[in-house]
């Protein structure tokens, strides 16, 4: 990919806006941003000297690459429907990079519709957090044709500290989540053991320290452990994003025909804490459901 490819960035959230910056910083020029809320577009479009693009139209105008890091499937559905405003006007000859987590099903409707429109349409699913998109250090897993992978390579290696091309379109969004499903078990245990080793009168620093050194250690005990016995859950991956990616992997294990209990319990607590209006927190905050002392059993 020739550097000088302009860059479209729709979504400018937490992980798209940094991923802006790293983009800008390695000397992508960054043309146009476009996110649904017009502040944030305004905000980070300044910051990143791209233009405010009114509608998702004029950011595939002013664009060769496009980034798309939206919140779910109907988010991604909206931003390429067959309307006048949608990034597949114009499209001949771009390349859409989507980040979301969102249904493998829906990223092949798109690679589709992209197709169809004489466009390309890649997943390059991010499994890392808000510092490693703003340092370029993102696990990142591609599905889509080798041709579309190859043409973004550069770029996606300047996003990524790993990256893995894992089939067709659809494949990467399947391992994503698996990872999510099994990283929200992880957490939804960690805050199980914890508050139950507060119940039981125990130091939770020592518990932490064995847990490091025994079958309980695990990457979420090193990024929440501390947090969820702080109550220091400042978002890096809301509880909210933790149910809807839940979701995603459950409808894979119906459309597999498994059960899943563990992955069904891990869903209903986090649908648990956006009923109790804490779906903003982090997914450390889960162990908010599972400390007695804080009153939410």
């Amino acid at each position: 990919m020739n550097a000088r490819e302009r860059i479209g960035l729709v979504g400018a959230g937490r992980m798209g806006a940094n991923i802006g910056r790293r983009l800008k910083d390695v000397g992508y020029p960054i043309a146009a941003v476009f996110d649904a809320r017009s502040d944030v577009t305004a905000e980070v479009a300044k910051e990143l000297g791209a233009d405010a693009a009114p509608s998702l139209a004029a950011v595939t105008a002013a664009s060769d690459i496009i980034i798309t890091v939206v919140t779910d499937d109907a988010a991604m559905r909206e931003i390429f429907a067959c309307s006048d405003d949608s990034l597949l006007a114009g499209a001949r000859g771009k390349i859409f990079v989507n980040c979301a987590t969102i249904s493998p099903a829906v990223h092949v409707e798109v690679e589709r519709a992209a197709n169809e429109s004489g466009a390309h349409a890649i997943e390059a699913c991010m499994a890392s957090s808000i510092p490693q998109a703003r340092n370029g250090t993102l696990y990142l897993m591609v599905g889509g044709s080798p041709e579309a992978f190859e043409r973004v390579r550069p770029m996606l290696q300047q996003m990524s500290s790993s990256l893995r091309h894992l089939g067709p379109t659809g494949s990467a969004a399947k391992v994503k989540a698996l990872v999510n499903m099994v990283m929200n078990i992880n957490t939804a245990g960690l805050a199980e053991g914890l508050g139950l080793a507060e119940a039981l009168g125990l130091d939770l620093d020592t518990v932490r320290d064995v847990f490091a050194q025994t079958g309980a250690h695990s990457r979420v005990l090193e990024t929440d452990g501390a947090d969820m016995q702080n109550r220091e859950h400042e978002v890096y991956f809301s509880a909210a994003h933790a149910a809807k990616d839940s979701g995603i992997a459950l409808a894979l294990a119906r459309s597999a025909g498994l059960s899943l209990p563990l992955a069904e319990a891990t869903e209903n607590q986090y649908r648990a804490m956006i009923e109790r209006g804490l779906g903003e927190l982090d997914k450390s905050g889960v162990a908010e459901l599972t400390f007695r002392s804080r009153g939410t059993k």
